[in-house]
């Protein structure tokens, strides 16, 4: 998916309150917005986002100093979701079909997104999730992509946001490969968030290789990329993945709730759907 001039403004958006989380000196804020100023100018529409993104919050570590500024918020959000964990899988469990309300749970937790907003209320989230109709979804060749896999690729988001994505992993009930990135992004899970809300239990636990708050390929690792082509069930979860693997040819499920009007216009929903999306499947 390509930057549209409308990224251009939230890229300044999210650019400042990553820099407010990382320091409180006016001053390299200031600077903070005028070194994104000059960087823009340089970068082609024909970019996706995330690969912007990149860029936009290495800068934030280099300008404030501070290597990893959401730290304490992954921590508190992954807690936060693991105390909501027996609760959700009782619900999981009872409901007519534990895979689909699975999703649904997973879909929920695409909220804690500290790039995207820095208000949401995850109880709030969790209920619309599981009474909102999906905007699109191929459920029905999930299902079948599910059954003849022996093996799932899960490509994961923020921190917290893991908690719920263990919870399908559960239900799905298939040996699954777990993709983090490899330092720290945003609120994106690394290696130690997923450990956290124990996805180590569960999955086997790897670095995706990039530092891009999504699967830019470029920008990941060999390792990772053969990964991928090597998988046959692939699951992406929130719009930095969706942005990095749309115009790419391999077969992708991805999971998310549509949290702005350019990305609700390159699906064809609205702002706040929730999808459930099959590319090249």
């Amino acid at each position: 998916m390509k930057t549209y001039l409308e990224c251009i403004p939230c890229f300044f958006e999210q650019a400042l309150r990553a820099g407010r989380i990382a320091t409180a000196d006016e001053k390299l804020l200031k600077h903070l917005l005028d070194e994104l100023g000059l960087m823009l100018k340089n970068i082609p529409l024909e970019s996706t986002p995330p690969e912007t993104g990149r860029l936009i919050y290495r800068m934030v570590r280099n300008v404030t100093g501070n290597p990893d500024p959401f730290r304490e918020l992954k921590r508190q959000s992954t807690q936060q979701a693991l105390d909501l964990y027996p609760s959700l899988k009782k619900i999981m469990d009872e409901s007519s079909d534990s895979l689909l309300t699975a999703i649904r749970i997973a879909i929920a937790g695409n909220v804690i997104d500290f790039g995207a907003s820095a208000a949401f209320n995850i109880d709030t989230e969790i209920k619309k999730a599981l009474e909102k109709n999906f905007a699109i979804c191929d459920y029905s060749a999930f299902r079948s992509y599910l059954a003849r896999s022996k093996q799932i690729l899960y490509i994961g988001d923020n921190a917290g946001e893991t908690v719920f994505d263990r919870l399908l992993i559960e239900q799905m009930n298939k040996p699954v490969i777990y993709a983090v990135r490899e330092t720290p992004v945003i609120n994106d899970a690394t290696f130690d968030d997923a450990i956290q809300a124990g996805i180590g239990r569960v999955a086997t636990i790897v670095s995706s290789g990039t530092d891009a708050p999504g699967a830019v390929l470029s920008t990941c690792s060999p390792k990772f990329r053969q990964l991928l082509g090597q998988s046959e069930f692939v699951i992406a979860k929130g719009q930095g993945n969706y942005e990095g693997l749309s115009d790419e040819s391999h077969a992708v499920f991805c999971l998310l709730k549509v949290k702005c009007k350019i990305m609700a216009d390159n699906i064809g929903v609205m702002k706040g759907d929730i999808v459930l999306k099959g590319i090249n499947i």
